[in-house]
């Protein structure tokens, strides 16, 4: 026997509303994770990040908006929300690896230069 998943249809005249709030879920994304990248490598000043967590803040908003429009479970509604605290961190965590990343290895680079010259 086949199981069929009944999901209620999307109406016609919420498809733009729908699809300009997933438009923004993704520029509001991005524009976070630019900001505060760029912030803490420098090219911004620290001034520039409680913008970046204005994107993160707004990006959430419409993240949830649009699964309430979409008609989502509270499940799945759940399981977003706790992927967007998780995306909260993870610029931080990239910049936090590559600035480890650098000190690792410019550390051996360093130490081979100061032998070679003296």
């Amino acid at each position: 026997m086949e199981q069929l998943i009944v999901r209620p249809e999307i109406a016609l005249d919420q498809f733009l509303p729908i699809f300009i709030e997933s438009t923004l879920v993704l520029v509001f994304g991005v524009a976070y994770a630019a900001v505060i990248t760029l912030a803490k490598m420098g090219y911004f000043s620290k001034k520039w990040m409680p913008v970046g967590y204005l994107f993160w803040a707004l990006q959430t908003y419409f993240l949830y908006d649009f699964a309430m429009l979409i008609q989502s479970n509270h499940f799945t509604v759940k399981v977003l929300m706790v992927t967007m605290l998780a995306y909260l961190f993870i610029p931080h965590l990239y910049y936090y690896l590559i600035s480890a990343g650098e000190e690792r290895y410019e550390k051996p680079d360093e130490i081979a230069e100061e032998t070679h010259n003296k």
